[in-house]
């Protein structure tokens, strides 16, 4: 798939709500609460049009019984797709728009997750070296795997920091 780097767009945020609450008419209490993550939830970053949508769930195994529902509306049931305990859904084909990763209530990779998304949030210095770096791989590389594999070790140094501030800020609160 093609590398779609685009500005913050202030509509994303509107996306997300709108996809809040076609899901809950799908899943109902299933889900014990939503995120918006990724760079599309953070103001001022550059960004893959494609929402980040986090789905905190009471039992992640209940969720494979949703997969043809999903795929009927369009969605892309992918299983775990290389991370244990998740199942992610992807929807808008080539042209994707949404991304949503379920996890059971207590997965580690929803703090992951969510640190990342707060530190960027309220370091804007951080927020505009991401943006630059993500740009300079959108200009070398066609394809979001490549881009992807080139970002890895920027975004595991990033996430460092991240948790390092988190860790910082509980102990002084």
């Amino acid at each position: 798939m093609k590398v779609r780097l685009t500005e913050y767009n202030e509509h994303w945020s509107n996306l997300f709500q709108s996809e809040v609450k076609l899901l809950t008419t799908i899943f109902g209490d299933e889900i014990i609460r939503y995120e918006h993550f990724g760079s599309t939830s953070v103001k001022g970053m550059k960004a893959k049009p494609v929402i980040d949508m986090m789905c905190i769930v009471k039992d992640i195994e209940e969720i494979d019984n949703y997969n043809s529902k999903m795929i009927s509306l369009g969605y892309d049931a992918a299983g775990e797709w290389g991370i244990s305990g998740r199942r992610l859904f992807r929807k808008g084909g080539e042209n994707r728009t949404h991304h949503l990763h379920f996890y059971q209530i207590g997965n580690s990779e929803i703090d992951r997750h969510l640190i990342l998304r707060d530190y960027l949030r309220t370091h804007p210095e951080e927020v505009a070296r991401y943006s630059e770096f993500k740009e300079e791989l959108a200009q070398r590389f066609d394809e979001t795997m490549e881009y992807s594999i080139a970002k890895k070790q920027f975004v595991k140094e990033l996430e460092e920091r991240a948790l390092d501030w988190s860790s910082s800020n509980h102990r002084k609160g």
